[in-house]
């Protein structure tokens, strides 16, 4: 390779609570040449990002804007509430937006989650990030409602939490400007989509090829499988169809028995 040979790069951003290494380990087995570089992004930013060359493409959270914007949806997120673990909530599996109307419920500003109406008492202000609201929650100033993997992205070992089962849920997909479908990003949906490296998407399909014809033998030819030779009489001459044994016991005259003595 020469200097002036660059190799192509890939560059895929990713929101907080999404961990894409199953699809960079396919892609690295893949394509080796091509190096995959991860892109750190706040959801806020994260469609700027992709929209401004900052990435090929991205983990997000939906919705997306579609005018400029393809998506392909990948899972829906359970969504737990995180309490302090001597919380009355951590003694249940499960809890509703009701159990939560006497909490207050922080509600910080980069917020994943859709709601129609906010459940609990809200907080005289606003957190500036989900993990800022980690921290009040661990002073036992409030309780938190996201995404199952932002509670695990942010654990801690004084904070527990448990699904809530009427909350709005959050859905991540793969996303990329509609204008710059690449073959790496073609490349990049297949992995995600569970398409082995031998799929025909996009190569045109191998025609069947015809199955060989295989000649029935001639009879009467003596050679070839099977064939019987035919004497001047035209009987066919070959193994006794009568099977072996018949053979053993035929005489010298043709006729089945034991020899005759000579008088």
């Amino acid at each position: 390779m020469t200097g002036s040979e660059v190799p192509h790069s890939f560059r895929l951003a990713y929101v907080p609570g999404v961990t894409p290494s199953k699809w960079v380990r396919i892609w690295n087995e893949r394509l080796p040449d091509v190096p995959l570089t991860l892109v750190a992004v706040s959801p806020g930013e994260a469609f700027g990002v992709l929209r401004g060359g900052g990435a090929d493409a991205g983990f997000v959270r939906l919705p997306v804007d579609r005018t400029d914007l393809s998506a392909i949806p990948l899972y829906t997120e359970t969504t737990v509430v995180v309490v302090p673990k001597d919380h009355l909530v951590a003694t249940a599996e499960e809890v509703s937006t009701q159990d939560l109307a006497d909490e207050i419920v922080l509600h910080p500003l980069d917020d994943t989650l859709v709601w129609e109406q906010l459940p609990g008492r809200p907080a005289i202000e606003r957190p500036a990030t989900t993990a800022d609201a980690i921290e009040l929650v661990a002073a036992g100033v409030g309780v938190l409602v996201v995404p199952q993997s932002l509670a695990r992205l942010h654990h801690r070992k004084d904070l527990t939490y448990r699904p809530v089962s009427d909350a709005p849920e959050s859905r991540v997909a793969l996303s990329w400007p509609q204008e710059e479908t690449t073959d790496l990003v073609e490349e990049f949906i297949g992995i995600v989509r569970g398409r082995t490296v031998n799929s025909t998407r996009g190569r045109p399909p191998t025609p069947p090829q015809p199955k060989a014809k295989h000649k029935r033998p001639e009879t009467g030819s003596g050679s070839g499988s099977g064939g019987q030779r035919k004497t001047a009489s035209g009987k066919p001459t070959g193994k006794n169809p009568r099977g072996a044994s018949g053979g053993a016991k035929a005489g010298k005259g043709g006729k089945s028995g034991k020899p005759r003595r000579r008088p």
